[in-house]
């Protein structure tokens, strides 16, 4: 069993959607929670540690709950393997909105994971760009341009996965790499990896972050994985072929 934490808001949310079901469909039996806040940045996750206000919706195995928990409590329940965070996209390519916010925060993780769970991990996952044209508010803040906000975005994380010397999970590397792809190039037409202009697609933008989280995580490969994602009333089916390109595109970049 692998137990995974992501603290984070809805990018987690769209990361940690299909992972469960992904790892199982390999032979890996996980346990996914990812704590959402919508649009929490690592400002609010230290304040929250501090407080220890129960400020977050659990969410497990890809699935909402209704109960509402705090950072310390979770990190009490499991001996966790990898525990994930991130900033929000919205600040992603400002450097000073990560600190002080990250090094606190990672001292509070590992004096805590310390005493439960030794073996934890911390990771960062590396969020991603918005889409070419996106109505988000704070795409100003990048000139809405893509390749700014990616350029940006990739800079602080990298300065910061170095800073901490902890892995990254390359989302906003391996999207933006799709996105120059077919059948992902928008600006000739293609495909949004996107269902807003910011989060990503359902079904084919989620599944694209559980290929990546699997190839990070547990180095299998996925060329091969055969989950196909279930579809809600009102959403269209998954194409299998777009399954394929995906994972061709994650195992091409990833290796």
């Amino acid at each position: 069993m692998k137990n995974i934490l992501a603290i984070g808001n809805s990018f987690s949310e769209d990361a940690a959607r299909y992972l469960h079901q992904m790892a199982e469909a390999a032979g890996i039996e996980t346990k996914v929670v990812n704590l959402y806040i919508g649009g929490c940045p690592l400002e609010r996750h230290w304040q929250n540690i501090e407080t220890g206000e129960a400020a977050y919706q659990y969410q497990l195995n890809g699935k909402a709950t209704e109960r509402m928990v705090s950072i310390d409590e979770v990190l009490r329940e499991e001996k966790w393997d990898y525990v994930v965070t991130q900033q929000a996209s919205h600040d992603s390519g400002w450097m000073d909105t990560y600190e002080p916010f990250l090094g606190l925060m990672l001292d509070h993780l590992k004096e805590r994971l310390k005493q439960s769970s030794p073996q934890a991990e911390i990771l960062l996952q590396e969020t991603w760009a918005y889409e070419i044209g996106s109505s988000h508010a704070n795409f100003m803040r990048y000139n809405r341009n893509q390749e700014e906000m990616y350029a940006r975005l990739k800079r602080c994380y990298s300065a910061m996965a170095e800073k901490y010397h902890l892995r990254l999970i390359p989302s906003g590397d391996i999207i933006q790499k799709a996105r120059q792809q077919e059948p992902f190039r928008v600006s000739e037409g293609g495909i949004s990896l996107c269902r807003d202009g910011f989060h990503m697609s359902i079904p084919y933008g989620r599944y694209l972050l559980a290929c990546v989280w699997m190839k990070t995580l547990f180095s299998v490969q996925i060329s091969e994985n055969h989950y196909v994602p279930e579809t809600g009333e009102g959403e269209n089916a998954a194409d299998e072929a777009l399954l394929k390109r995906i994972r061709q595109i994650v195992e091409e970049e990833m290796g």
